[in-house]
């Protein structure tokens, strides 16, 4: 991997944060490239990690790799421009939300590879979930290369392409579902008499520690749940409200919702 150069084409938030990824395990800054529409993204990228930016066509010229980080909806006018650019032997790794691997199989040549991966948030902290997906023409090659490119952002898993608008809507929407629940704790923590930081302090450690036992324990949700809820306790007392309240209902509402939404932005790219 490290002898081959990427080039991230569309450096926005989630193409710096694989950029940076990439950087971190050890490939080398000059087997790097990267795209910005604006001269002053272009020295932003430059300055903090050191790599050459260049045009969407140079890009696709000069990498092996090309990881295609734009909006959704002007996917399709960036693989028209770079379209002749791309030779047999490349591989593209698609982090666009939505498309399928078949849209960026139709508009380059024959045979290209393309890699499916939905990535979240995370990746600044090195605790991303990737979910990679081979196209019709990617290999358990191209599968390993897509692998070693996201691994440094956290953990990875493959999941057949027609499961990714779940992905989207479980971990790459998730972790605006977890701020949001931390936000509305330090909220009633206010309003029951903490000060802020301190309900701060309080809802984020308790998040990161209940995530990280979560992980490690191995047990089931429920599980740990009920380790903590004491009949008749406070803990019993707030989740009789949570459900009350539809809390299960809301979530599942909301993750379909996010579902339909990828599908959706499928059906206006094409």
């Amino acid at each position: 991997m490290s002898e081959q150069t990427v080039a991230i084409i569309g450096a926005g938030k989630m193409g710096e944060l694989v950029l940076a990824g990439l950087i971190r395990s050890g490939h080398p800054a000059d087997r790097v490239l990267a795209t910005a529409r604006r001269p002053d993204r272009a020295a932003e990228l430059t300055e903090r990690h050191g790599v050459t930016v260049v045009t969407n066509i140079e890009a696709a010229t000069r990498a092996d790799v090309l990881a295609i980080g734009v909006k959704p909806l002007d996917a399709g006018k960036v693989l028209d421009e770079i379209s002749s650019s791309v030779t047999p032997g490349k591989l593209i790794v698609s982090l666009c939300a939505g498309l399928p691997t078949s849209f960026f199989a139709n508009r380059l040549p024959e045979g290209t590879p393309v890699i499916r991966v939905m990535t979240n948030t995370p990746a600044m902290v090195g605790h991303a979930m990737s979910a990679i997906s081979p196209g019709d023409h990617a290999t358990d090659e191209h599968v390993a290369i897509a692998d070693d490119l996201f691994k440094p952002l956290g953990a990875t898993v493959r999941v057949p392409e027609y499961q990714q608008d779940a992905v989207t809507a479980v971990s790459g929407s998730g972790p605006a579902y977890f701020y949001l629940v931390v936000e509305a704790m330090i909220e009633a923590g206010v309003l029951l008499g903490l000060p802020r930081q301190t309900a701060r302090e309080l809802a984020v450690q308790t998040a990161v520690g209940s995530a990280l036992m979560l992980r490690d324990s191995g047990g089931h949700p429920a599980e740990l749940r009920e380790a903590v809820t004491s009949p008749a306790g406070t803990t019993a007392a707030a989740l009789r409200e949570l459900e009350r309240n539809g809390l299960r209902t809301a979530f599942s509402d909301a993750l379909s919702a996010a579902h339909s939404r990828a599908q959706q932005i499928a059906a206006q790219a094409k």
